[in-house]
């Protein structure tokens, strides 16, 4: 498994696709690692490396302070000149869509494009993120396991056997890194920032996300100019994992198109 050291300790990630071919970013959500993406991956488009790792503090990576956006941006940078060798598409969702926000307004240079997934400019206040943070000091990422559930799936995707998979991903994620996570969600407002950005961009929206609405969305794409916006109706806040085709058909025409720019 190659990981990535980094002044706190290891970061670790997965390379996959032909050596020297471009290179797409995936950056995950709150509470997710790498296996996020699994069953979107086979349905984008061949010919390119995909490049996935975990967040610090999350799945295999360490922790460092973790609880500015800027700590999590700074990691991304360190993979792609160390491990992509080169600008790159980033496709970030939820708070690897703030991620992928920060990155592009900061580096400009190693950013071709961007995809925003069930994300925005500012996810929460301050005061709902303390009050997730004050819960999960608590009684761990398990206390709040449910209530997130509801927040990331539609209705007939609770219903299946997968739902516990992802209950459990999230229950086992350590209750350092994932408060760590939240307090750097608490300061992150990208709005100036996001509205400067002259780079092509997609903004992808769940009809039944509970996490970042599709008003949500579709506000943070507008401020963008040019920025394309897509609903997936019925999806919930990870769509890779509920409706991974139709994801994929949104996504692999703005990859294949600006990965090679």
């Amino acid at each position: 498994m190659p990981a990535l050291t980094r002044p706190y300790g290891v970061l670790h990630y997965r390379l996959d696709g032909p050596a020297g071919a471009p290179v797409v970013v995936m950056a995950n959500s709150l509470g997710t690692d790498l296996r996020l993406w699994d069953a979107v991956m086979p349905l984008l488009p061949a010919g390119l490396r995909y490049l996935r790792y975990d967040k610090q503090g999350h799945g295999l990576s360490d922790l460092g302070r973790g609880e500015r956006l800027q700590d999590h941006v700074d990691d991304v940078v360190a993979l792609i000149e160390q491990v992509a060798r080169g600008p790159v598409v980033v496709v970030g969702l939820s708070i690897g869509g703030l991620i992928a926000q920060r990155l592009a307004s900061t580096r400009p240079d190693l950013v071709r494009a961007l995809v925003l997934s069930n994300t925005a400019a500012r996810l929460g206040t301050p005061d709902s993120w303390q009050d997730r943070i004050a819960a999960v000091q608590a009684g761990g990422t398990a206390a709040i396991a449910d209530a997130v559930m509801e927040r990331w799936f539609a209705a007939p995707f609770r219903a299946t056997q997968q739902l516990a998979l992802w209950r459990t991903m999230l229950a086992r994620t350590g209750t350092p890194g994932y408060v760590a996570a939240c307090r750097a969600l608490a300061g992150a407002d990208q709005t100036q920032a996001t509205a400067a950005l002259r780079l092509p961009a997609l903004a992808v929206a769940g009809g039944a996300d509970g996490a970042s609405p599709p008003d949500l969305v579709a506000a943070t794409a507008r401020l963008i100019p040019g920025a394309a916006f897509h609903l997936i109706r019925g999806a919930g806040h990870l769509p890779c994992v509920e409706t991974p085709a139709a994801h994929a058909a949104i996504l692999s025409p703005f990859i294949e198109r600006h990965a090679h720019d």
